[in-house]
């Protein structure tokens, strides 16, 4: 039987991109029988504003295997492509941003991969065109840091491009929690997991929806809602501030007894406040962080709304 390959692609605001998106996957559906595979295009648009839906509903329309979703609002990449997960019905699916800076031609070795008995075959870039040194460092950073932290082990220089099998999408399907951070799930569900190197394109045309600050948010955004780390650290930082205080205090005691009353400096006495109460200022903001995750998540809001969607799929879970 001829294994059928789902293909999730979110979109926002991708209207620059989406007519040569709109070949590639016209290139890669006519290529099927070669790789001994049906592939299906489900678009997940995310609350776009500009003519994307519009694009993807006409292209839709003349090709039998292509589907879309239209979120009600932005809900973000992360909610959008849990969308995707809850309609994907294919034997595997793979999951491939409309930009095509991940290559969908190489979804033939992921299959090849995939045949292996693999049910995770992940892209590991190489390199990273059209990125500037400054994001491709800070992104190096982050992956560091997200494995130091985490209780499993994170794939580094990942993105979401890669093939999921079956069972794989519907154990991502299970996990409803709405602070998500896909790229650790990927590596919490476990599974057989392969990865390969390949070298990440620039653009096709238009730019890229992040920015700095939508990249630091999504960072601390997945550091907090996968990991209890930051919370430890403060609590480290508070004792070894208050052993370095209490050793003080005996140093001040002794040279007290030894020399004298000594009266210390009002430059000294304001940095140690200072810097203590910055250290306080900080763990009250870690444990906000938590506070606030928490707070969303006793909601039990559901993690998306659809407005309009062209499969009678129905979603696996909260939508």
């Amino acid at each position: 039987m001829t294994p059928t390959v789902t293909l999730i692609v979110p979109t926002y605001n991708e209207e620059a991109v989406l007519p040569a998106a709109f070949d590639r996957l016209d290139a890669l559906a006519a290529r099927g029988p070669a790789d001994r595979c049906r592939y299906e295009v489900l678009f997940v648009d995310d609350g776009s504003t500009d003519g994307t839906r519009g694009l993807v509903g006409a292209y839709a329309k003349r090709r039998g295997y292509a589907d879309y979703v239209f979120l009600s609002r932005n809900f973000g990449k992360e909610c959008a492509m849990l969308a995707g997960l809850d309609r994907a019905e294919g034997d595997a699916a793979v999951i491939v941003d409309a930009d095509m800076q991940d290559p969908p031609e190489l979804i033939a070795r992921m299959l090849d991969l995939w045949r292996e008995g693999y049910d995770d075959v992940y892209a590991r870039r190489r390199s990273r065109a059209g990125e500037s040194w400054f994001k491709r460092t800070t992104s190096r950073w982050y992956y560091r840091l997200l494995a130091a932290m985490s209780p499993v082990a994170i794939q580094p220089d990942t993105g979401d491009f890669r093939l999921l099998d079956r069972r794989c999408v519907l154990a991502l399907r299970r996990l409803r929690e709405a602070n998500r951070n896909t790229k650790a799930l990927f590596s919490w569900i476990g599974f057989r997991k392969k990865e390969f190197l390949y070298d990440c394109d620039a653009r096709t045309a238009g730019h890229s929806k992040w920015n700095y600050p939508k990249l630091m948010r999504l960072a601390l955004d997945g550091i907090t809602s996968f990991t209890t780390a930051p919370l430890r650290v403060a609590a480290y930082v508070g004792t070894a501030v208050s052993v370095l205080a209490l050793g003080y205090a005996g140093y001040i005691v002794a040279r007290t007894l030894a020399l004298g009353v000594d009266v210390p400096g009002y430059a000294s006495l304001l940095v140690a406040l200072l810097f203590l109460g910055g250290v306080q200022l900080l763990a009250l903001g870690v444990i906000g962080e938590y506070l606030g995750r928490m707070f969303t998540e006793v909601k039990r809001r559901p993690d998306y709304l659809v407005e309009e969607e062209s499969t009678a799929r129905g979603a696996g879970g909260r939508s």
